[in-house]
């Protein structure tokens, strides 16, 4: 993730060619230095658009206490109104319970280990299980599913996420996942 005092977007004019080929989700943390990292805006280039559209909506207080809630928020691109995705319960920095829609989760189950000297993380959806590695460059991630297919990328220098269209049933665990696993690199406990 960002610093909380560093403003990330990623230039629309840039990234737009491959819009139509998938989800390009460009993240801009917040540049208040009191603003808690895990708020973020995440929003959607669309092909043609002059500014990309606001998309997913992080949300954490700052309560001066390691737990709390990060609410998220997605916009329905049918509708174009705000509905509740999901939220994160944080115990601690590293500890939560995270809700897709109404199902609940330990982390634990978003950030499994295969081995305890993996370097990836798993997940599944739809009952279907994915992996999140870091790349070669140590700050970008991907994200695999068991035919080593990549479904979605994140890249640092332009904090942007960018997911498979083929993708869209689990674009939710995908973006939430994501989240997570910066959150959690960010703070050293990858």
């Amino acid at each position: 993730m960002a610093s909380s005092n560093t403003t990330a977007s990623a230039s629309s004019t840039s990234i737009a060619n491959t819009a139509d080929d998938e989800f390009i989700l460009p993240f801009e943390f917040s540049t208040n230095p009191n603003a808690d990292m895990r708020t973020v805006n995440v929003k959607h280039v669309v092909a043609g658009a002059a500014e990309p559209e606001e998309f997913y909506k992080f949300f954490h207080p700052l309560t001066g206490v390691t737990t709390g809630v990060t609410s998220i928020h997605r916009r329905n691109l049918a509708t174009q109104r705000w509905e509740n995705a999901g939220e994160v319960e944080w115990t601690n920095n590293w500890t939560a319970h995270v809700y897709f829609g109404l199902e609940r989760v330990n982390m634990k189950e978003v950030r499994q280990l295969h081995k305890r000297s993996s370097k990836s993380r798993r997940f599944k959806a739809k009952g279907i299980e994915y992996k999140w590695k870091i790349a070669d460059n140590g700050t970008d991630l991907f994200c695999v599913n068991l035919r080593g297919k990549t479904i979605a990328t994140w890249t640092q220098e332009d904090v942007t996420l960018r997911v498979i269209r083929s993708a869209e049933p689990i674009l939710d665990r995908v973006v939430f996942t994501c989240f997570l696993n910066l959150w959690m690199k960010n703070i050293n406990a990858w």
